[in-house]
C-alpha cells in the first residue's frame, strides 16, 4: 500500500487544494487525484529523509508562536512603511550561532524566518552552524538573537532532535 500511495498526506493535501482552486466536481476530484498520486510518485523518487518527531506536542504551540509573531511583525512593517520610512533602527545583517542540527528542524526554521515580514534567511554555513539573516528594522541584536534562539529554534530542537 505504501508503494501506491508513499505520502498519503501529501495526496490529500494536494488533492483538497487542487478542489479549492478549481471548484469541486468529479471530473476535477478524479483528475485532481491522478494529479495528486503522480505527484507522490515523484516526490517518492527524490528519496527525501522521512523526519522524526520526538515531541508531537508542541507543533500547536510552535505554529500558535510564529501565527503571532508573523501577525505582529506584518503590523511593525506595514506602520514602518506607511509612515513615511521614519524608523528607529537600520536595515542590517546579523550572524546567529545555531545548536539545530536536523535539516528538517533547519528547513523549518527557515521558512519560519523567512515568512516573517521583515526577516529574511540569508545563509548558512553547515560547518560552523552559523545563519546570516537579514533584519529590515534592526534596533537590538540581543533581542533577535534571543528571538530565533530561545522562541524558535528551542522549540524546534524539543520537536525535531
Amino acid at each position: 500500500m505504501s508503494k501506491l500511495f508513499p505520502y498519503p498526506l501529501l495526496v490529500v493535501s494536494l488533492v483538497v487544494t487542487w478542489l479549492l482552486l478549481a471548484g469541486f466536481s468529479l471530473n476535477q476530484f478524479l483528475l485532481g487525484s491522478i494529479t495528486a498520486i503522480v505527484a507522490a510518485w515523484g516526490f517518492a523518487a527524490l528519496g527525501p529523509a522521512k523526519p522524526r518527531l520526538r515531541r508531537w506536542d508542541l507543533l500547536l504551540k510552535l505554529f500558535a508562536i510564529v501565527f503571532y509573531d508573523i501577525v505582529r511583525s506584518n503590523i511593525a512593517v506595514a506602520s514602518i512603511i506607511l509612515h513615511g520610512g521614519k524608523r528607529i533602527g537600520k536595515s542590517n545583517f546579523m550572524a546567529i550561532p545555531l545548536d539545530l542540527r536536523d535539516p528538517t528542524g533547519l528547513a523549518c526554521l527557515a521558512i519560519i524566518i523567512t515568512s516573517t515580514p521583515g526577516t529574511a534567511w540569508i545563509d548558512y554555513n553547515s560547518a560552523r552552524s552559523v545563519l546570516i539573516l537579514h533584519i529590515f528594522d534592526l534596533v537590538d541584536e540581543d533581542a533577535w538573537l534571543n528571538l530565533i534562539k530561545n522562541r524558535y529554534e528551542y522549540l524546534l530542537r524539543e520537536i525535531f532532535e
